[in-house]
C-alpha cells in the first residue's frame, strides 16, 4: 500500500526543482496525491477497514492545507499543479 522508492523518486524528479527537493509544496502535494489514490482504491475494495479510511481522511486534509498554502504563495504553480494532477476541478 505504500509507495515504492522508485515511484517516489520519479515524482520528486517530475515536480521538484532537483533530485533532492522533497520539501517544496509541489512535491509534497504530488506525493500526497499518489498516496491518496492508492488508499482510495484500497478503501473501495475493503469497505470495513476503518483505520485505513481514517488515514485517508487525514491525508486529504493535509493535502488540502498544502494546496491552500500554495494557492496563497504561488498561484501560477497552484493552477499548473492542479491541472497536471487532475485535482480541484473548477
Amino acid at each position: 500500500m505504500a509507495l515504492e522508492g522508485k515511484e517516489i523518486q520519479k515524482i520528486i524528479k517530475k515536480y521538484g526543482k532537483d533530485d533532492k527537493d522533497t520539501g517544496s509544496s509541489e512535491v509534497q502535494i504530488a506525493l500526497l496525491t499518489s498516496r491518496i489514490r492508492l488508499l482510495t482504491e484500497h478503501a473501495k475494495e475493503n469497505k470495513h477497514d476503518t483505520h485505513s479510511r481514517r488515514g485517508l481522511v487525514m491525508l486529504v486534509s493535509q493535502r488540502k492545507k498544502q494546496l491552500k498554502f500554495l494557492r496563497r504563495t504561488n498561484p501560477e504553480s497552484y493552477i499548473k499543479l492542479t491541472e497536471e494532477l487532475k485535482i480541484r476541478r473548477n
